[in-house]
């Protein structure tokens, strides 16, 4: 299968100071699912993310550019006060701007201020990109998960404590 010119997005400039942060919507979803979609190969089914919109409203945000969502982050705080980002990801168009990064500090504030002891994730190990964002933000690799995702990739736990926050702000 070769790959054309119109399979490559092409990567839009955006300042960061035109992108705002805001709570998801339920007529975000349509967007959201886009995203999803465009970039993750295990995809999580609509009925997840209304169940993040109804319950985790305060951390389910989305970032917005010209009235167009261009990407989203789910995070929730589990009854043991661990925060957790369950899923983010911004439109390949937009990638390179400072969206995913702007969204993590705003779920990282949020969960932080809703009580969070520590932060966790979970990444790919084949996610260097992903991976030097959080390690930029202070989260460090605690453990690697083998076979976490169902093509049998490994995954890394990665954890940011409240003590540790504020480099990426």
């Amino acid at each position: 299968m070769s790959i054309s010119s119109r399979d490559i997005p092409t990567i839009k400039k955006v300042p960061i100071s035109l992108v705002s942060i805001r709570t998801a919507k339920l007529f975000d979803l349509p967007e959201i699912m886009r995203i999803e979609h465009r970039s993750f190969r295990e995809k999580y089914p609509r009925g997840i993310f209304l169940m993040f919109l109804e319950n985790n409203p305060e951390s389910f945000l989305v970032a917005e550019y010209n009235g167009r969502v261009v990407g989203y982050v789910m995070g929730y705080l589990k009854p043991d006060l661990e925060g957790h980002i369950m899923s983010i990801a911004v439109n390949p168009e937009y990638r390179g701007n400072g969206i995913g990064r702007a969204l993590m500090i705003t779920a990282i504030d949020k969960l932080i201020k809703l009580g969070a002891r520590y932060i966790g994730l979970e990444v790919r190990v084949s996610n260097g990109r992903a991976i030097k964002l959080y390690e930029r933000l202070g989260f460090k690799i605690v453990k690697r998960i083998y076979g976490y995702y169902s093509d049998g990739e490994d995954a890394y736990y990665m954890v940011l404590r409240p003590t540790d926050w504020g480099e990426g702000s």
